[in-house]
């Protein structure tokens, strides 16, 4: 199994909780959930019982229509699945919960019950059909998690010494000097072709084949197609999610929803994209209206850009028009060497490292009312009572004319500037100009 940093969310959980509550790892089908909390029950308790309710017997979901004799449902458990639980030393899983709400319903009177610790798992958990019958327990912590990240991704490659570097040259502020900033971005574009997805690296690691890791990522673009003609028979799910890569590519102020749904504006579609956002599937960023530390209160719901929440599956789903994305395309976007505009790709990609570093995401579009110049800052942070704008460059051109409008008009806001492009960190005036790899140290 890979190293994941959510293993140790698990074990503060565990030690703080003490089986007060139930935790609920929410994510996106294929990131490695099941796999990591299995992990967990091996290593930190004594016994465990998975029920997998996408494979579960009839007989096994039954149990949960009646919870009134929890001694009865116990005795059940361990019979179906040949294990023994331990009083307060065991763990029971619910392997995409999504798929038996009475179970989770149930959470309550377990957590009650207090004789086991219980993790649940799911995918599309929010959406309104999984909930719309049950009582949703108020014994539930919450946590999201996310494909693997940078730093999982150079683990995973056996790389521990890269991580700590960049970590040292981003608090120190100093350039990784020409030759190693070359490998370093070399190293990244690596990343953002495989992507974040455990079958997508495993397969690269077993076959340096990029043909076979673009299959594996195709199996997991149909697999998220499936779910969403099971949310929305109507297709509509389907046309939003495979047009993100080229929305992105217009560089559009926004997800320009009439021009893939006709007859349909982003506030007719509202519950659409919260179906879509709740899936983990995608990241929403949301125009914020005005931007300051509470973002989150003026955000515009009809105003929005949709990204996917891996940067993998972004890189296949932009040649989907294709059976598969021959070597000789990766082999150029890994060289830099590829003809066409790739900033969507790399915003793409900034925009599932902040995601996964917690942030909610904004972007803010504006006016020179003199010039009548449109600018737009790609991405917003609030940190402390101020915000961070965040420009993205697919190039070295350290040309930042939206940041230096955006400082201009809200100067009192601002607590520090970043423009992430492909070149060495350097400084130009108080603006941070960020290679791309140091992203992740943004917090």
């Amino acid at each position: 199994m890979f190293k994941r940093k959510i293993y140790d969310k698990l074990l503060a959980w565990k030690q703080e909780s003490a089986g007060k509550t139930a935790l609920l790892i929410e994510g996106a089908r294929r990131i490695g959930k099941s796999t990591v909390v299995e992990e967990f029950a091996k290593n930190e308790y004594d016994s465990y019982i998975l029920i997998d309710f996408s494979t579960a017997s009839k007989n096994v979901r039954e149990l949960f229509e009646d919870v009134s004799d929890l001694n009865y449902l116990f005795l059940q458990l361990q019979f179906q699945y040949r294990t023994d639980l331990i009083e307060r030393k065991s763990l029971i899983i619910f392997d995409e919960v999504q798929l038996c709400p009475l179970a989770r319903q149930a959470i309550k009177s377990l957590v009650k019950d207090h004789r086991y610790d219980y993790i649940e798992t799911g995918s599309l958990i929010s959406i309104k059909k999984n909930v719309q019958n049950i009582l949703i327990p108020s014994e539930e912590r919450k946590i999201s998690m996310f494909p693997m990240d940078y730093e999982e991704f150079l683990w995973a490659l056996g790389d521990t010494t890269t991580p700590v570097l960049l970590q040292k040259l981003f608090t120190a502020q100093k350039p990784a000097g020409e030759s190693m900033n070359r490998k370093l971005l070399r190293d990244f574009r690596l990343y953002m072709l495989v992507g974040g997805m455990p079958q997508a690296i495993d397969e690269y690691i077993q076959t340096n084949n990029f043909r076979k890791v673009d299959a594996i990522k195709r199996d997991i673009l149909s697999l998220y197609e499936d779910d969403f003609k099971k949310i929305d028979a109507t297709g509509k799910l389907s046309l939003l999610f495979d047009s993100i890569p080229a929305q992105l590519n217009k560089n559009a102020s926004r997800y320009q929803v009439s021009s893939v749904l006709s007859n349909e504006r982003a506030d007719t579609i509202l519950e659409l994209i919260a179906e879509l956002k709740d899936s983990k599937t995608v990241l929403v960023s949301y125009h914020a209206n005005d931007p300051n530390a509470g973002m989150a209160t003026n955000k515009d719901l009809s105003k929005f850009k949709l990204f996917l929440c891996d940067t993998g599956l972004f890189t296949t789903l932009m040649f989907k028009d294709k059976d598969f994305t021959e070597n000789i395309i990766y082999e150029k976007l890994l060289n830099d060497k590829l003809g066409t505009n790739l900033g969507y790709l790399y915003e793409n990609v900034v925009a599932q490292l902040l995601h996964s570093n917690g942030n909610e995401l904004f972007y803010h579009t504006f006016m020179n009312k003199t010039s009548h110049h449109n600018y737009e800052v790609d991405f917003l942070l609030a940190q402390k009572n101020k915000v961070c704008p965040i420009e993205v460059k697919s190039s070295g051109y350290k040309t930042h004319k939206s940041l230096d409008a955006f400082s201009l008009k809200y100067s009192d806001r601002i607590l520090q500037k970043y423009l992430v492009y492909t070149k060495d960190f350097c400084k130009d005036g108080d603006i941070i100009c960020l290679p791309i790899y140091m992203v992740p140290f943004i917090h």
